[in-house]
């Protein structure tokens, strides 16, 4: 059992939001086009911090516990690449002009950082609370892999969420953006302005990553403490690291593959962890270091097969995948 003092806890928080504020500060105070070489420097930046921090939290906690911090990173870091790739398809679909790109980013990054707090706390009293819970979760993970790699070639109808009909429905929503506002009047009619809908389909986007990466990381480590690091490093620089992969992402034509099958891995995880305490110890468990070697061979592997695909095919696009068919597809 992993013993953090408050203090420790009160300085980890303090120091994410110091990172946080000063990334989203630099973004309100210069509103500017984010360069390659900018997005690669702030992006190097975060990646070092979470690395640093792995190894303070390894030699002053056991390497145990330091291997379940950065197999939980890696994780969480992949799916955060995936979630970049929705991101990309909102800001697309709603042709979010780049000066407002930023905001928008803004808004998903500490939209994201709040809700998995919610569900970290969540998650960790159910699992501490009931021991079935790996089970649901693992079946969760199973299911949601399975959905993943059966729609891994489609993208998300963003102009289908429900959250975002609901708003084009009943609220009157203007066709341009009025200087990034989200309300404003036209011909003296108060209006929302497209930004609304952008942020309400960031904002049930960041739920449902929510929903699928807490059960993730909790098939990592049940230490709540890790849980929330290595969701919070693997958020942090997400604006950057937007700006670096946005161009490159279509290349990840295996990405959706290989997240379905890492979410998979990990739910069978959870279901064998289940077993053992609550069915059988003699059913075995998936070592935490098999898990962190697994996880990196199948993103390594991904990685590889797409440059190689996409460099034979330059056709080849990659999809962020979806968790259900699109509406043309149901048709059939």
């Amino acid at each position: 059992m992993l013993d953090i003092s408050p203090l420790v806890w009160g300085a980890t928080i303090g120091v994410i939001i110091a990172l946080l504020a000063v990334d989203l500060t630099l973004a309100a105070i210069r509103p500017h086009r984010v360069g390659f070489r900018e997005a690669t420097a702030w992006s190097v930046f975060y990646i070092l911090v979470a690395i640093a921090f792995g190894v303070w939290f390894t030699v002053n906690y056991g390497g145990g516990f330091g291997t379940e911090y950065f197999a939980g990173y890696i994780v969480e870091k992949s799916l955060s690449v995936d979630n970049l790739f929705v991101f990309v398809i909102i800001i697309a679909t709603f042709a979010v002009p780049e000066e407002h790109q930023h905001k928008v980013l803004t808004f998903g990054i500490i939209l994201a950082l709040i809700m998995r707090a919610i569900f970290i706390a969540l998650g960790a009293t159910l699992l501490a609370l009931f021991s079935f819970m790996f089970l649901l979760f693992g079946i969760l993970l199973i299911y949601t892999a399975i959905q993943l790699f059966r729609h891994r070639d489609e993208d998300p109808d963003i102009e289908q969420n429900i959250m975002v009909r609901a708003t084009r429905r009943f609220l009157p929503v203007t066709d341009e953006y009025h200087g990034g506002k989200l309300i404003t009047r036209v011909d003296g009619r108060r209006m929302v302005t497209p930004l609304v809908a952008v942020l309400i389909a960031i904002g049930s986007v960041d739920l449902l990553f929510a929903l699928d990466s807490i059960p993730a990381v909790f098939g990592i480590t049940a230490e709540p403490y890790i849980v929330f690091t290595a969701n919070a490093f693997a958020l942090l620089g997400l604006r950057a690291l937007f700006f670096l992969v946005k161009g490159l992402l279509d290349r990840l034509v295996y990405l959706s593959t290989g997240l379905s099958i890492i979410l998979a891995f990990i739910g069978v995880k959870l279901v064998l962890h289940w077993a053992h305490v609550d069915i059988d110890p003699r059913v075995p468990e998936v070592d935490t270091y098999v898990s962190l070697v697994v996880i990196v061979v199948i993103l390594a592997v991904v990685t590889v097969a797409s440059l190689v695909k996409t460099r034979s095919d330059p056709t080849a696009r990659a999809h962020a995948g979806s968790l259900r068919a699109t509406r043309d597809d149901d048709k059939h």
